[in-house]
């Protein structure tokens, strides 16, 4: 990789900047720890992304430093600034390791990144660990909002039908009484 940054000395992780953010950038730091990054993973060996926000137009965020992404992402992505875009190297010992991460990812596979800088936040409180989480906490409030609205309207319906059938026995009672047959069970 010409033109490449060795961040660790020892050719693990390997940046390569594609597009320079704009000089008065900031980037991530103990005041904004939270990235929102995006991005596309391909196996070195191959070429075949493994992984990608671009398909859906999402975000990925979490926090530098706390070992909730692979080793090279807290190291390169503490180097970089909003809007950068780097093509980040990543020898299996700061990836997966001998591992790997099945089925994407095969056991000692040098990972190749593209990615985006897009903001650094600062922390969300000190309960929750990153943006992510807490957007994941939102989202799933709202499944079970929608969830229980959804149940919620479905015991209506079926009380409206439970109400509706009821009126229909007792009006083909009362036409079976009109019409002289007796005593009927309606079915």
């Amino acid at each position: 990789m010409s033109d490449a940054i060795d961040l660790t000395g020892d050719g693990g992780v390997l940046k390569k900047i594609v597009r320079h953010a704009k000089p008065d950038a900031t980037g991530p730091t103990q005041d904004l720890p939270l990235v929102d990054v995006h991005y596309e993973g391909v196996l070195e060996e191959t070429g075949e992304v493994f992984d990608t926000t671009h398909e859906d137009n999402t975000i990925f965020s979490f926090e530098i430093g706390k070992g909730s992404v692979i080793k090279a992402w807290d190291v390169a992505l503490r180097t970089m600034k909003v809007g950068e875009i780097a093509k980040i190297t990543c020898k299996p010992e700061y990836a997966y390791g001998s591992a790997g991460s099945p089925p994407d990812i095969p056991p000692d596979a040098t990972l190749i990144f593209e990615v985006e800088l897009v903001a650094c936040n600062p922390r969300k409180g000190l309960s929750l660990g990153s943006a992510s989480e807490e957007r994941n906490r939102l989202e799933e409030l709202k499944k079970q909002r929608e969830l229980a609205a959804a149940t919620k309207e479905e015991e209506k319906k079926k009380r409206e039908e439970a109400k509706a059938a009821a009126a229909a026995r007792i009006q083909a009672k009362l036409d079976a009484k009109k019409g002289g047959k007796g005593k009927g069970k309606g079915k």
